[in-house]
């Protein structure tokens, strides 16, 4: 598998920006968010068992997942919020697994806000985390998802805290300037990881 780097970060630190900007210097990206929607997509195993646990409401009329239903379930009972997790944390995990073993870029990115709550940390070279002031956050956040600031407190709450998060992290890109200031600090990055995986693809290349 190619040297992956795990980009991480809270609600609308500018995680899906950065990851962007990678993109477009040739890297290719694994988003957890985009897998986890195939998993529950009409007619597989997952939403078939999701809806026998939750009830036929959590069925939109169009046949898909009622997102907005199920989230609102799970954030008022953890009981069942561990339910859900153990149902698709791992059927995800193998799904991106799948996904970064077809990748042939000089390195991959996972990008996942649940990078270091799960086992997909163990999926990666280094964990990138995007942070930015929790101010900003729920700013951009409730501008965004036409949300209550107090609702995006909330949603802030029930994530992994900023320390934790941070102390996790290899590296660290703290986004509270311009796209310019934001990209400098990619640039870098960038760099120093075509550098990593160059150094990984010999040592494998060696013990061939």
């Amino acid at each position: 598998m190619r040297f992956t780097v795990g980009v991480t970060g809270g609600i609308a630190s500018g995680k899906t920006t950065a990851v962007n900007y990678l993109a477009g210097q040739g890297i290719d990206i694994v988003d957890a968010d985009s897998v986890a929607k195939t998993v529950v997509a009409s007619g597989s195993q997952a939403l078939t068992a999701i809806e026998k646990h939750f009830g036929h409401n959590v069925i939109q009329n169009d046949g898909t997942l009622n997102r907005k239903y199920l989230r609102h379930i799970i954030f008022n009972d953890l009981a069942e919020k561990k339910w859900l997790e153990d149902l698709l944390h791992p059927l995800i995990g193998q799904q991106i697994v799948v996904k970064l073993q077809q990748i042939t870029t000089p390195y991959a990115i996972l990008v996942s806000p649940l990078l270091l709550e799960t086992t997909q940390s163990s999926l990666v070279n280094r964990v990138l985390v995007i942070d930015t002031p929790e101010e900003a956050q729920i700013k951009r956040a409730a501008s965004r998802d036409n949300e209550t600031e107090e609702h995006i407190k909330a949603i802030i709450k029930t994530q992994l805290s900023p320390a934790d998060r941070l102390k996790k992290a290899d590296d660290t890109v703290i986004n509270n300037g311009s796209l310019q200031a934001l990209y400098e600090k990619l640039d870098i990055l960038h760099s120093s990881y075509l550098i990593m995986a160059a150094k990984q693809d010999n040592n494998i290349a060696k013990k061939q």
